[in-house]
């Protein structure tokens, strides 16, 4: 392999054509369905799926298939299907390279000049909605095959699966691994570019995911509001109610999560790289969000607030109902206060045993009598990465030398992919390379999304040598 012309190769390809195309995805509104419930009457998940499929089209390779699955009633799937070349490989054995192309809502606090459904490029980075995250992965996964080709170097069968549920916890991907099983065959390595890195200067590798519960605590204590002069200290107020049973589950001076069913025992191997990885990161673990001056981390070890983000449990209350905005708040004692929470759960945590906790501790023994109800969502679970084989440790690190200057690093990710769990479950012998571009300050969901687009190119290229290495491995 010619690195140098690989990576020029790369970098053309995503200056001509990957970063137009990205720049008229960013424009479709296509959020997931789980925030947009009539995303089928709309059309844009639809006007997504067509965008990549022509791309991926014209940039086809040999031999190459691309299809726009639909199912009744579930979002599209993209699915592309690549021969593999060189010497005969069973048609079973394939790399399986995953992404997709829902986007979370608009969010406030866009910058000037910045939008979610516009693109813009400042300083090397495509600002707009689901470009890192992850509309990129379709065109890195096939332009890294087309590395591959133009080199005249072999890989096994790859299959590209783009979804449309991912921000919605993936309810549809089940039905469709179902449905599309003979076409997949039994991947012994997965591609996944929707995940973290730590900088901009090195390939990182995710180790492990925390699932995902969702769901809403009402607490009610009036049938109507009340004036507070005449309500207050009669009837309990349903934010003070609301702030006691959250205490149950979240200590409020530490965040500390008291409910045993969402612990775990963190895995020894997974220590020691937080421990890696806060030393090549330093303050940069907490500098890279956007804290107000004068916010300090929840922890001075960067190695614990690695462990925080993705070996433990954390609260974060996303929605509230039934509380006017500031200009509305007259003198009224509110009848109900509603919270929207979401837990994040490390691996090995069972989601529907956690979740029946969390019910369980904020609904029993109301304070006055209230109507407490809190309802769970379906949950996710988390994940944990096999043991990672010495052919692809021996690959990520040579890739990211080659095109980073540095040597891997390996991390885990407080997000939730929920396809990693599906896959490890139906194939526990497969080797997993989950990454991605989502550095600091590219607050995917938020305001200012952005994908930095010289990291795009260098991991593209580093997914291109380790799909060379999976077809050299012993």
């Amino acid at each position: 392999m010619n690195t140098e012309q690989l990576l020029r190769y790369v970098g053309e390809v995503w200056d001509k054509s990957i970063v137009p195309a990205l720049c008229e995805y960013i424009r479709i509104p296509n959020k997931s369905a789980h925030f947009d419930k009539e995303w089928e009457k709309h059309g844009h998940m639809d006007a997504a799926a067509e965008l990549m499929r022509q791309w991926c089209e014209a940039n086809a390779l040999p031999g190459m298939k691309t299809e726009i699955v639909r199912l009744p009633g579930r979002t599209p799937l993209l699915f592309i299907d690549v021969p593999g070349t060189g010497a005969a490989k069973s048609s079973d054995d394939c790399v399986l390279m995953y992404g997709h192309m829902d986007k979370q809502p608009e969010f406030t606090g866009w910058a000037e000049g910045l939008g979610p459904w516009t693109p813009v490029i400042r300083d090397g980075r495509l600002y707009g909605r689901g470009g890192a995250d992850d509309g990129y992965a379709v065109f890195g996964s096939l332009l890294a095959l087309k590395a591959l080709a133009e080199q005249k170097i072999p890989h096994a069968r790859c299959v590209i699966l783009i979804e449309g549920s991912e921000e919605s916890g993936s309810p549809d991907l089940p039905a469709y691994i179902d449905a599309l099983a003979s076409r997949i065959g039994e991947p012994s390595l997965v591609v996944c570019l929707d995940a973290e890195c730590g900088n901009y200067d090195q390939f990182w590798c995710t180790t492990s995911l925390r699932g995902n519960l969702t769901g809403t605590l009402r607490v009610d204590v009036l049938r109507e509001g009340v004036h507070s002069g005449m309500a207050s200290g009669i009837a309990a107020s349903s934010m003070r109610i609301a702030r006691s049973v959250l205490e149950r589950v979240e200590d409020a001076a530490t965040g500390r999560i008291k409910l045993d069913a969402l612990h775990t025992k963190i895995p020894e191997d997974r220590l020691k790289q937080a421990q890696a990885a806060a030393k090549a990161l330093g303050d940069e673990v907490y500098r890279k969000l956007p804290m107000v001056e004068g916010m300090q981390p929840m922890d001075k070890d960067p190695a614990e607030l690695l462990l925080n983000s993705t070996w433990r449990p954390t609260l974060s209350v996303t929605g509230v109902d039934g509380i006017p905005s500031l200009p509305n708040a007259g003198n009224v004692l509110r009848p109900y206060t509603a919270f929207k929470l979401s837990f994040r759960i490390p691996p090995g945590v069972d989601p529907e045993r956690a979740a029946s906790a969390i019910k369980e501790t904020l609904e029993k023994d109301p304070p006055y009598g209230a109507k407490v109800r809190y309802d769970a969502d379906p949950g996710a679970e988390g994940w944990n990465a096999p043991s990672t084989a010495p052919w692809l440790a021996a690959a990520m690190s040579a890739a990211s030398k080659n095109f980073f200057g540095k040597d891997a690093m390996y991390m885990g990710v407080g997000g939730t992919i929920p396809f990693m769990g599906m896959l490890s479950a139906k194939f526990p012998k497969t080797q997993f390379l989950v990454t991605g571009v989502l550095g600091p300050q590219s607050n995917a969901h938020g305001p200012n999304e952005f994908l930095e687009i010289a990291t795009g190119k260098r991991v593209t290229a580093c997914v291109a040598q380790v799909v060379a290495e999976h077809y050299r491995r012993a």
